[in-house]
């Protein structure tokens, strides 16, 4: 494979993934019930908006969540996947089912590490800018509450100090390690097909 090739796959899938990325934190705020007239929030209706309009006239919401956002989310992977093989060579043709199954391991492990890494900021600003009215901190703390709010409820209250954080990086990381990483093995798809793997 050349160079070319390497950058053009490598712009493809930065981009792609980018976009992929949007299209799911779509999903994910509506799953969090995040504020809907945060800026960020706005910022990821416009530029999911095009696509997923069509889409809704064939593709309901069911049981309050946006279906048609999580279809888009793996419809994206699947066609990352199809032209990054198209790119290197291989007819992507005769293995779609298998690709469609790569591209749903994709997008979960993709969901896992969006709540990975809110987490990550979540505790830094707390740290830094506890009680910050930025609306990308705003944003943050509210995809980190629901995945926070159990472990609250189990561990006992240590004043100030919050350990939730802790036991959901733990259990995140089981998840992406045992789940996901097992499932992307036993299919045998390629790492280089999904960057979040």
């Amino acid at each position: 494979m050349s160079g070319l090739v390497e950058a053009l796959i490598y712009i493809i899938q930065t981009l792609g993934s980018l976009y992929l990325l949007i299209v799911l934190l779509r999903f994910i705020l509506q799953l969090v019930r995040a504020d809907f007239y945060n800026p960020l929030s706005q910022f990821t209706v416009k530029a999911t908006q095009p696509l997923l309009k069509p889409l809704r006239r064939f593709i309901p919401s069911i049981a309050g969540l946006d279906t048609a956002s999580l279809v888009l989310a793996v419809l994206v992977q699947l066609l990352l996947m199809v032209v990054t093989l198209s790119l290197m060579g291989f007819n992507p043709i005769s293995v779609i089912p298998q690709l469609l199954v790569w591209s749903l391991i994709g997008v979960t492990s993709l969901f896992f590490k969006v709540f990975f890494f809110a987490l990550i900021v979540s505790v830094i600003l707390s740290w830094v800018a506890p009680g910050s009215h930025n609306p990308g901190a705003q944003l943050v703390n509210q995809l980190c509450e629901p995945l926070l709010a159990p472990f609250r409820k189990l561990l006992p209250n240590l004043g100030g100090l919050d350990l939730s954080p802790i036991f959901a990086f733990i259990a995140l990381n089981l998840v992406d390690r045992f789940v996901i990483g097992n499932l992307a093995a036993m299919t045998g798809m390629p790492a280089m097909l999904s960057p979040f793997l």
